[in-house]
């Protein structure tokens, strides 16, 4: 059974926003002119870039490893294994191997954006249709949806919060949102210009943020919790 959560309102009150703290840049790296996805490994970031996933080293920002695959979006990590998005489905991958294990449909059909690993489920971000979906990632079927107010990049659950990037025209955020409501309780603004084309927690105090056409990833401090 699919549960829809209620949609904000554009009346609803909206937090102040912060100027993002970009804490490094990596990239941009051979070969690549764009990042979609990004994810974190407990080690390394892996970006989608199109036809290759990249891992680098987030302390030496020197590449490490490049998968051959479809990649032109969202991207997760579960622990073990790697999904990404590629068109209209997702492919769950051995990062060790490169193999693709199985495959889902995504439910955007296309339309997907950013993704995320949490607590046994995928999160998909649906770009201009402004809604997160989480889904089993065994089946694909979509379990809920929370609505955004904006377009929606990428996705990340981090210390029970949820995060999602933003890029409409060329205004950039990472907003934290109620996972019941859709509220945005936090808005942290990137600069003029930089945008944010996926997102991913390193679990503790940074964001990694695809650059899109940039070819780069940048790191974002994570504010800390109030309390």
């Amino acid at each position: 059974m699919t549960r829809k959560a209620s949609t904000p309102g554009n009346d609803q009150p909206q937090a102040k926003a912060r100027l993002a703290e970009i804490v490094r840049e990596y990239g941009p790296f051979a070969g690549v002119d764009q990042v979609a996805g990004v994810t974190h490994d407990g080690q390394r970031v892996w970006a989608a870039t199109g036809a290759r996933l990249i891992a680098f080293d987030p302390t030496s920002g020197e590449q490490t490893r490049a998968l051959d695959c479809p990649c032109d979006a969202g991207t997760a990590f579960d622990g073990t294994h790697l999904y990404q998005i590629a068109e209209q489905r997702i492919d769950k991958i051995d990062p060790a191997s490169g193999k693709v294990l199985a495959s889902i449909p995504a439910p955007g059909h296309g339309n997907d954006s950013g993704m995320a690993w949490a607590e046994g489920s995928l999160w998909v971000g649906q770009h201009r249709d402004r809604k997160i979906h989480q889904i089993d990632p065994a089946t694909g079927a979509i379990l809920r949806t929370i609505e955004s107010n904006r377009f929606v990049t990428g996705v990340t659950w981090v210390d029970g919060e949820l995060w999602h990037g933003t890029w409409e025209g060329d205004e950039s955020e990472i907003r934290r949102v109620d996972p019941a409501s859709g509220a945005v309780l936090e808005r942290l603004e990137m600069p003029p210009g930089i945008n944010v084309s996926g997102l991913e927690s390193d679990g503790a105090g940074l964001f990694y943020c695809g650059g899109g056409g940039s070819g780069k990833v940048r790191a974002v401090r994570r504010p800390k919790a109030a309390g």
